[in-house]
């Protein structure tokens, strides 16, 4: 199970913590207001939410969110794990030109594609891993 599937069986305390975890990624990827919005699947009016995010409010316990989420801490895990000694690498792969991605960036993959472009993303991180 994964920790979305967690935090959405045991309450407002674990959606809170992965909402810092969530925010964190996007803090360390430099992501714009826009590119975290649309990572969540949120619409672009609902700046409110990422602050409140930020502040370790609760994700709100909706599915399509929490698994969203979860793939992004799944993202920021592989990306830590391919890119061991470069952190800064690791952080600013999220926004570079990828030719394995027609040369968008991953963020590009998933504003333009929404869930599927998330899959992808990971997916392609999941092969580079070798799972």
């Amino acid at each position: 199970m994964n920790q979305a599937a967690v935090a959405f069986n045991q309450g407002d305390q674990n959606r809170g913590a992965l909402a810092k975890m969530v925010t964190r990624a996007f803090e360390h990827w430099k992501l714009g207001t826009e590119e975290q919005l649309a990572m969540l699947g949120l619409a672009t009016n609902n700046r409110a939410a990422l602050g409140r995010y930020r502040r370790g409010e609760p994700l709100a316990a909706n599915r399509d969110l929490l698994e969203r989420a979860g793939h992004v801490l799944a993202i920021h895990k592989n990306l830590r794990l391919v890119f061991p000694q470069d952190r800064d690498l690791a952080y600013a792969w999220m926004t570079q030109r990828n030719k394995a991605f027609d040369g968008l960036t991953p963020v590009d993959v998933i504003k333009e594609w929404g869930f599927a472009g998330m899959l992808v993303v990971r997916a392609y991180l999941d092969r580079v891993r070798g799972n």
